[in-house]
């Protein structure tokens, strides 16, 4: 896919969401299911494998429809969404983590989130 805008990528951040809010439910509910079916497992209210096997499948859905957005999804726990993008003309990923309420950070695509640098406030 192309290349984001800071505003287009601010704008699909925005879209996308409900789609990130439910990753973070639907996975923490896999891992709960999890934990439940490994022996001497906790029993859980949310179910045993066919509900895991449907967790998963619905994971699976959520992340696909993030990566057909021209999104990277990079990381599910924690989440980590990159947006390809250009910044002074060199190629960057503007780069949000869960928690984090707007997108104001950036990395050079060689570095990963090691190299998050925050956006300058003339951008």
């Amino acid at each position: 896919m192309g290349l984001f805008t800071l505003g287009e990528a601010r704008a699909e951040l925005e879209r996308l969401r409900p789609v990130l809010e439910e990753i973070v439910q639907v996975r923490a509910d896999m891992v709960e299911l999890s934990a439940a079916l490994v022996p001497g497992g906790e029993p859980t209210s949310l179910g045993g494998l066919p509900e895991r096997k449907a967790a998963e499948a619905r994971l699976n859905e959520l992340m696909t429809f993030v990566q057909e957005s021209g999104a990277e999804l990079k990381g599910v726990a924690p989440l980590l969404v990159d947006f390809p993008a250009d910044l002074d003309n060199m190629p960057v990923l503007l780069c949000w983590l869960e928690g984090e309420t707007e997108l104001g950070w950036y990395h050079r695509p060689d570095l990963g989130i090691a190299g998050r640098r925050r956006l300058p406030p003339t951008v």
